[in-house]
């Protein structure tokens, strides 16, 4: 009897303990301690390819570890990639005998002479009423095939939209040509010439496996990543800080790694993600994306801009694309009684949905969501550099972070398994 006494008393004072270090993840102090290193101008913003962005990486890494994740694969938190910049500067095509605009013709390659004289081993995929764009594109990144995609004329000026993500991308080991053709083509001629040149990047990724539900995944985000140095601006200020985009998120990335790491009582496993390259496309997110089977993914929760007031005032935040799933319902059911509030996405004209780093996770169909409070038609200083944490109301990002954590407490549990996004949407 006495034995069993001790070990519940052990329990007992073992369970309190990882409460109290779970809480203690959760304070304004710590939270500021965190925000301020993240967008002190000793890290001068944090741009791609510079030492500055290393060491921020750096300190991510360690808090990862610290709270007792692990690496998503071999020993080390940083996930690499080259980010290839393709510059096609001669562009030859025609079908049928018929020659096309080279303006018209959408290359994704690191192939430096691509030289396509007939149809044989490409798969030929015409974009229409039933076959999707988005979808085209997604049958490319999971197929191991060259692709010809044959688009309508609703499709042809979307994917010129997707010309800056397919002129740098982290390399496919096949390639994929777009171009305005109706029917089905017999003969082609497709003679491309690119410059490629390669520079490396890397997203941080650490990771808290999971109980009875292992198998199953919940991603936390946001980007480190920011505008650099720049020039100065009317008060000799030339840093962009980038405090509230995306310290306050990368922050409230490393808070919730803490305070579930304390607890240690996840169900499915958890995952958190720092992403590098998304001010200059979203880079760190798609390739982060391509290294998950999608089927297993149930919830993205993306962080982006949490350090200023939204447009209801302290105590609520935004989701984006809050009408594609029940995500949002399921997160504010658990929050009843607190008072706090999540919102639709008031700026529904801005596609902030497939603006963000949740994007590539929810056109495969995962219920990735962005949460954020930037108030997108009058933020003063985004994209400056006055984006400051002063600027910042920290108890109240504090109060956000924490509701994300009690919002989320049924998913991670499994108690709960949000919809997926309707992907037939997507065209």
């Amino acid at each position: 009897m006495n034995k069993i006494m001790i070990l519940a008393l052990g329990t007992l004072c073992s369970t309190a303990i990882h409460a109290q270090q779970a809480d203690t993840a959760l304070s304004v102090d710590d939270v500021t301690r965190t925000e301020s290193f993240l967008s002190s101008d000793a890290m001068r913003g944090r741009a791609v390819f510079t030492p500055d962005i290393d060491r921020a990486a750096d300190f991510i890494a360690a808090r990862f570890k610290a709270a007792g994740l692990i690496p998503m694969k071999g020993d080390s938190y940083f996930q690499p990639f080259s980010l290839l910049k393709v510059t096609q500067d001669q562009v030859k095509a025609s079908v049928d005998g018929k020659d096309l605009d080279p303006e018209q013709v959408v290359v994704e390659t690191s192939v430096e002479n691509l030289d396509w004289s007939s149809l044989e081993n490409i798969r030929v995929y015409a974009v229409d009423k039933d076959h999707g764009l988005a979808q085209g594109i997604q049958a490319f990144h999971k197929d191991s095939a060259d692709m010809l995609l044959l688009l309508d004329s609703a499709s042809t000026s979307l994917m010129r939209r997707y010309r800056r993500f397919l002129s740098s991308h982290f390399g496919e080991h096949h390639s994929l040509v777009a171009l305005p053709y109706a029917g089905k083509p017999s003969a082609i001629s497709i003679h491309i010439h690119s410059q490629i040149t390669a520079k490396p990047l890397k997203n941080v990724v650490g990771v808290l496996p999971g109980k009875g539900k292992a198998g199953e995944y919940v991603i936390f985000s946001g980007h480190y990543d920011h505008l650099g140095v720049g020039q100065p601006d009317a008060k000799g200020d030339s840093i962009y800080n980038g405090a509230n985009d995306d310290a306050s998120g990368t922050t409230a990335v490393l808070t919730l790694a803490k305070y579930f790491g304390a607890r240690h009582d996840n169900e499915r496993t958890l995952v958190f993600a720092a992403f590098t390259a998304e001010e200059i496309g979203e880079y760190g997110s798609q390739y982060f994306a391509t290294q998950w089977d999608p089927s297993k993914v149930v919830a993205m929760f993306n962080i982006e801009m949490i350090g200023t007031t939204s447009k209801w005032g302290e105590n609520s935040a935004y989701i984006t694309g809050y009408e594609r799933t029940d995500f949002g319902k399921i997160l504010q059911k658990n929050l009843e009684g607190t008072g706090f509030q999540f919102y639709p996405d008031p700026y529904t004209t801005q596609n902030l949905f497939y603006r963000s780093d949740n994007a590539s996770l929810a056109k495969v169909g995962v219920p990735a969501h962005t949460i954020s409070t930037s108030k997108m038609d009058s933020e003063p200083y985004y994209h400056k550099q006055g984006d400051e944490i002063g600027t910042l109301d920290m108890n109240n990002m504090t109060r956000i972070i924490r509701s994300i954590a009690l919002s989320a407490a049924s998913i991670i549990q499994g108690a709960d398994t949000p919809s997926r996004v309707d992907t037939r949407s997507l065209r």
